[in-house]
């Protein structure tokens, strides 16, 4: 995997090797084609200034849930927005992969995250708890990628859970089915009107398709940009009770 911050300075000199875009008309000129190569579009994009404590898997800790609160409290103290944005990808015998991000709702043993179960996603999880879960700071040239089955947790984690949503989060939640077809303007704001009043009368109302699922990680790699060679890469694969630590070639 080559994604987020890559900090080589050797990429220009890679660039003038790899093979030209077709839709750049065979070269990076914009006249060729009349469109620019994704490369020369993005060639002067800001590159991530990358200012955080080296990963050493030698120096390591044992488990992966300890490693994973330094580098989030790292992006926290470095003002990445919503460090706790992840991507959830799912798959399914009917539908394929899919991808889409959501919010990491709490670490403990697990990684948390909400949604309906009556979701594309939920439907895909029980079809196949398998799930990827991953976390970018491309500022910090980080990312964190975690293996597992996604599971119902307790029913009064899913519960407190909705209750703590916004208002208007909450009435999104029960106006209409998630990812449905929005039938018209007119039908959605009637729809979401109904739902909020549904909310002032029953406060506590928590639909029966809400679902906290817990992901017990499998495996857990913790990836690292740097500026003396592309990445460090260092994973963590339980085994029993415990966790086998392995540093992987870029």
């Amino acid at each position: 995997m080559h994604s987020g911050a890559v900090t080589h300075d050797d990429d220009a000199a890679r660039a003038s090797h790899a093979p030209s875009s077709p839709a750049s008309g065979g070269g990076d000129d914009a006249g060729q084609g009349g469109r620019r190569s994704l490369r020369d579009r993005v060639r002067g994009a800001r590159r991530p200034e990358i200012d955080v404590a080296p990963l050493d898997p030698e120096q390591a800790p044992s488990e992966p849930i300890a490693l994973f609160f330094t580098w989030l409290d790292d992006a926290v103290e470095a003002g990445v927005a919503q460090p706790h944005a992840m991507t959830l990808s799912t798959a399914s015998t009917a539908s394929g992969p899919t991808a889409r991000t959501l919010l990491l709702k709490e670490v403990d043993d697990a990684f948390w995250f909400t949604t309906s179960s009556l979701s594309p996603k939920g439907r895909q999880i029980a079809d196949d708890p398998r799930v990827a879960l991953t976390l970018a700071w491309s500022d910090l040239g980080r990312q964190v990628r975690v293996l597992g089955d996604a599971l119902p947790g307790p029913r009064d984690v899913s519960e407190d859970d909705f209750r703590a949503r916004h208002p208007d989060s909450r009435a999104v939640a029960i106006a209409m089915p998630q990812s449905t077809e929005i039938p018209g303007a007119e039908q959605a704001d009637a729809a979401l009107d109904e739902a909020r009043r549904r909310l002032d009368d029953e406060p506590d109302l928590v639909p029966d398709d809400w679902t906290a699922y817990r992901v017990a990680p499998v495996s857990v790699e913790f990836w690292q940009g740097t500026t003396g060679r592309d990445q460090v890469r260092l994973r963590y694969d339980r085994v029993g009770d415990g966790w086998r630590r392995a540093s992987l070639w870029p």
